[in-house]
């Protein structure tokens, strides 16, 4: 039985647009086409993992219409366990508008919803805990009482404070971020990167196109990205933490987990939607073994 990855964050509606040019203050560009999707980085997650057969909860709060838009019954029929949500029947559930460009640049609104109760809530003491994007002072408890924490800031680093940061992060097992996130955590912390390093396990830094390195002990390990046909960037991050996350409490080492991620993150990208082209774990398995000429051993 594989061990139970607590994903706390969002379970947001995605209204993703795209557009010739990301407006500027005092300037409007055209919307070529816009589409709406399941998301939230903690919901696209436990997808991830539960398509590829993990076992994984989704801790967030949902509003009224969570049921009512077909949410909830998708997430229940891929098997992500549903019992640690918090409901509040009066509010929306949480609304993400991403605007992306033709070079693949993005700009993101976010409406808080239901997840503005966060801030209020105690959280569960969990065993293995996935902090996506989320409240910060919710982040900061739920850190401090569960037994293993990755911890991915994402784009609300801007919301939290330096005590909250610094908090979460000498509770933290695993750090996901990307080139500009980790140029900010340091900012906020008044740390060097070596610092970080000497503080967190693991450290993972992704660059986007150029792949992602794995830092832990002392040693850097480089995932490059597995090319496909990329047609919306848009949840590419979010399915590459399931791929390493399951991985990684399957007890594979971290060169394959990350290698994991990137190809469950190959996935993602190849149709609109953070949720819509996520793999079995056969599927990632076949093209793993095809991309990198190797198979993934049994353990």
């Amino acid at each position: 039985m594989d061990r139970v990855i607590s994903v706390v964050g969002h379970a947001a509606i995605d209204l993703l647009f795209d557009v010739e040019n990301i407006a500027v203050h005092n300037e409007s560009q055209p919307i070529i086409e816009y589409h709406e999707y399941y998301g939230g980085g903690a919901a696209n997650i436990a997808m991830g993992i539960a398509r590829l057969a993990g076992n994984c909860q989704l801790i967030a709060a949902v509003g009224g219409d969570f049921a009512s838009s077909g949410y909830e019954a998708e997430l229940e029929d891929q098997g992500v366990d549903l019992s640690l949500l918090y409901r509040f029947e009066e509010e929306k559930s949480t609304r993400a508008f991403v605007f992306t460009d033709r070079e693949h640049h993005q700009s993101t609104y976010f409406d808080w919803g239901a997840s503005k109760h966060l801030q209020e809530l105690d959280p569960p003491a969990v065993d293995f805990a996935h902090l996506a994007t989320s409240d910060s002072t919710f982040n900061a408890r739920i850190a401090k009482k569960a037994g293993f924490v990755s911890f991915d800031p994402g784009q609300d680093l801007v919301t939290y404070s330096r005590e909250n940061l610094e908090s979460i992060l000498e509770n933290t097992n695993i750090l996901f971020t990307n080139k500009h996130e980790i140029e900010r955590v340091c900012d906020m912390t008044g740390k060097c990167f070596d610092d970080i390093l000497e503080m967190i396990e693991t450290v993972i830094v992704t660059y986007d196109a150029k792949g992602s390195i794995i830092h832990h002990g002392g040693e850097s390990i480089s995932i490059p990205v597995v090319s496909v046909n990329a047609v919306d960037p848009t949840g590419a991050g979010d399915a590459y933490r399931a791929g390493f996350l399951l991985a990684y409490t399957r007890n594979y080492p971290l060169e394959i987990c990350g290698k994991t991620g990137a190809t469950v993150a190959s996935f993602a990208v190849q149709s609109i939607g953070c949720q819509t082209d996520l793999p079995t774990w056969d599927e990632m398995e076949k093209r793993y073994e095809d991309h990198f000429g190797e198979a993934i051993p049994t353990l």
